[in-house]
C-alpha cells in the first residue's frame, strides 16, 4: 500500500505525525494521526506523596501548566477533604483566566494565523510566525501583547508565569493578592479587552473567504462534552459534566465529575501512544465526542459576560440548532472564550474580598481518592488519584484534554486528506491543509502522551561508516 507521511506536524505543541494510506488509483483511502513519543507521568507519579502532584504534573507541559496544577490541586484537595477558602477559589479562577488567555492567544496568532493572512499556500520558510511580523507587525505585537497579559494574570496571583505550582497547595493557596497587583492587572485590562475586540472583527471579515476550508476542515458530527454551570453556563473551573449530540440534544447533563468513568471509556491503538476515550454508551470507535473552545461553547447556553454573551448568540447562528461542527470554527470559539476571560478576570478582581488574606486551610489525608476536573485551553482535564492512608500515590489516571479528541483527529485529516490531496501532483499546499485542521484543534501532545498499549523497541546497530548491520524490533 502506497502512503504519504507528514513528520513532523509543524506549529503544534509536542511530536506527532499524519500518514496518509492511498488507493490503487493514488487517492485518499484513510489517515492517521500519529503521536510518536512517550511520557508516562501516570506510572512514574506512583510512589511520590500526594501534595507533589501539583508540582509533577504540571510539568507535562509549558503552555498549560495552570491546567494541570487546577485540575490536580482539586484531586487533592478531596483527598484531604477540605471546602477551599472563597478566597483562594476566586484566586484559582483568576489565575485560570490568565491561563486561556495566554495559551489561546499563542494558538491563534503564533500558530494559525500564519496560515490566514500569509496564505495555506504560502512558501513554509515564511509561512511562519517570523514571516507574520514581517508582513503584519502590529497583528504580530498584539498577539504578544495579549499572551502577556495573560502570563501577567498567572504571575501576579502566584509568582511564576510557568510552572507556578509552589503557590497551588491542597487546601487553597499559599498568599493573598496584594493591592499593588490588583491595580496593575486591572490597568492592563482594558488594552487587552481593545485587541480581542478587534481580532474578533478581523477574524469575522475573513471568514467570507475561508468558505471551503470551513466546509472541509474537520466537518462531520460528533457529540461535544464540556463542564457547565448549574444553569447551563460556560464554566472552565468547576461545575458538572454535559454531553449534546449534533442536533443540539442534552444527552446527559449535570453529571458529577466524580462519575466520569461511568461516561468516558478510554482505548489504546498499538500507532499512537495517546489515548482514545469514547462516549460509552455508544461503544469504540462509535462513541467519538470532541471537547475545547468549540465543544464548550456548543455544549453551554451562555458565557456569563455580557461582550461574550452578544458574540456567542453569533456563533451558534454559524451551526443547526446552536450546534457548530466545523472544525475550523475552533478558531473563532477561541477568540469567544478569550473575551469571556478578560471580562470575568475584571469581575474577580473587582469582587471586595479579593485581597484577603484567607486564602488556605490546614489540611490531612482524609480520603483515599481524589478526583480533580477543570476545563484547560484545550478542553475538559481529569486527574483521578488514590492514595494510601500516608497519602502516597498508588495509582494515577489522567484523561488529558487532547486525548479527548483523539478520534475526531483521525476522522477530520481523513476528511482534508481526502478533499485536497492528490497523490499524482503533489503539492505544499495540500499536506499544509491537513496540518492546519490539526493546528485548529491545537494539540497538546506532551500532555497526552500516556497510553502504555504495545511498547516497541527497536534497537539498530550501525558500523563507523552508518551502514546498517543488524536491527532488532520488540
Amino acid at each position: 500500500m502506497k502512503e504519504i507521511v507528514i513528520s513532523p506536524i509543524t506549529r503544534i505543541e509536542g511530536h506527532a505525525k499524519v500518514r496518509i494510506f492511498l488507493n490503487d488509483d493514488a487517492t485518499v483511502r484513510d489517515a492517521r494521526f500519529q503521536v510518536t513519543d512517550f511520557r508516562g507521568f501516570e506510572k512514574f507519579s506512583e510512589g511520590r506523596p500526594y501534595y507533589e502532584m501539583p508540582g509533577i504534573t504540571s510539568r507535562a507541559c509549558g503552555i498549560c501548566p495552570v491546567s494541570h496544577l487546577l485540575a490536580s490541586v482539586k484531586a487533592c484537595d478531596q483527598i484531604v477533604a477540605v471546602n477551599v477558602p472563597r478566597i483562594a477559589m476566586l484566586l484559582r479562577r483568576l489565575m485560570h483566566m490568565g491561563q486561556i488567555i495566554q495559551s489561546h492567544a499563542l494558538n491563534f496568532f503564533h500558530l494559525c494565523a500564519p496560515d490566514f493572512l500569509l496564505g495555506m499556500d504560502a512558501d513554509p520558510e515564511i509561512r511562519n510566525v517570523f514571516g507574520l511580523i514581517e508582513k503584519q507587525p502590529e497583528l504580530a505585537r498584539q498577539g504578544i501583547r495579549l499572551r502577556k497579559f495573560g502570563q501577567e494574570i498567572i504571575e501576579n496571583v502566584a509568582g511564576k508565569k510557568i510552572h507556578s505550582n509552589e503557590w497551588v497547595v491542597p487546601g487553597g493557596g499559599k498568599w493573598p493578592l496584594t493591592k499593588e497587583r490588583a491595580d496593575y492587572l486591572m490597568a492592563n485590562l482594558p488594552e487587552a479587552l481593545t485587541i480581542t475586540l478587534k481580532t474578533i472583527a478581523m477574524f469575522k471579515s475573513w471568514l467570507s473567504g475561508c468558505t471551503e476550508e470551513v466546509e472541509t476542515f474537520g466537518d462531520f458530527p460528533s457529540y461535544y462534552l464540556g463542564l457547565v454551570t448549574a444553569d447551563g453556563g460556560l464554566e472552565m473551573y468547576d461545575g458538572n459534566l454535559r454531553i449534546v449530540d449534533n442536533d443540539g440534544k442534552i444527552v446527559v447533563d449535570q453529571v458529577d465529575p466524580n462519575k466520569y468513568f461511568e461516561y468516558i471509556g478510554e482505548a489504546v491503538e498499538p500507532y499512537s501512544y495517546m489515548k482514545f476515550p469514547y462516549y460509552k454508551p455508544l461503544g469504540y470507535p462509535e462513541g467519538m465526542y470532541r471537547v475545547g473552545p468549540l465543544a464548550r461553547l456548543n455544549v453551554c447556553s451562555h458565557c456569563g459576560t455580557p461582550l461574550a454573551d452578544q458574540e456567542l448568540k453569533e456563533f451558534k447562528k454559524l451551526g443547526k440548532n446552536g450546534i457548530v461542527q466545523s472544525t475550523f470554527h475552533y478558531h473563532y470559539a477561541r477568540l469567544i472564550e478569550v473575551l469571556s476571560c478578560i471580562e470575568t478576570a475584571k469581575t474577580l478582581l473587582e469582587d471586595p474580598e479579593i485581597l484577603s488574606e484567607r486564602v488556605c486551610r490546614r489540611v490531612y489525608v482524609n480520603n483515599n481518592e481524589g478526583i480533580g476536573v477543570a476545563e484547560a485551553p484545550r478542553g475538559t482535564l481529569i486527574h483521578h488519584y488514590k492514595v494510601d492512608d500516608q497519602g502516597m500515590i498508588q495509582k494515577v489516571n489522567m484523561i488529558i484534554a487532547t486525548e479527548h479528541n483523539n478520534l475526531a483527529y483521525n476522522k477530520a485529516v481523513t476528511q482534508v486528506a481526502q478533499k485536497y490531496v492528490k497523490a499524482e501532483s503533489l503539492q505544499e499546499g495540500m499536506l499544509n491543509r491537513v496540518e492546519a485542521v490539526i493546528r485548529a484543534f491545537d494539540p497538546c501532545l506532551s500532555c497526552a502522551t500516556h497510553a502504555v498499549g504495545q511498547m516497541p523497541l527497536e534497537v539498530q546497530l550501525v558500523d563507523s561508516q552508518g551502514k546498517l548491520l543488524d536491527r532488532k524490533i520488540r
